[in-house]
């Protein structure tokens, strides 16, 4: 896999402007994050540490911060909402049931913070 830039230009347009608009507001809660890879996906990372990985999956769009307790922090807030899954480390959508964005942010926080230890 490439960079985040290399993974959007493969995305239909639907699913480009959804995984995009998640990496936008990963930059404006770090903006010092770096285009990476984490666990060999293309992801942003801060410190030398993934933060996140936004990828489309077969079925769905699946959010991967690296961190089953930062997917933990969200996961009361994001239960009310319809099309979206929660697993261990993984949050699950479709392009027409998106993450909230508070939501998102709050999200990356926890993954900030982890880092920052």
């Amino acid at each position: 896999m490439g960079t985040v830039d290399d993974l959007l230009t493969q995305l239909d347009p639907a699913d480009r402007a959804a995984v995009e608009r998640l990496y936008d507001v990963a930059r404006e809660v770090v903006p010092e994050a770096e285009q990476g890879t984490g666990y060999g996906m293309p992801a942003l990372v801060y410190r030398g540490k993934p933060l996140i990985s936004v990828m489309r999956a077969k079925k769905h769009i699946g959010v991967y911060p690296f961190s089953p307790a930062a997917v933990s922090a969200v996961a009361e807030s994001l239960g009310a909402h319809p099309g979206i899954g929660i697993d261990k480390g993984t949050i699950r959508f479709q392009p027409e049931h998106p993450l909230p964005d508070d939501a998102v942010r709050a999200l990356v926080r926890a993954r900030k913070e982890q880092i920052e230890g």
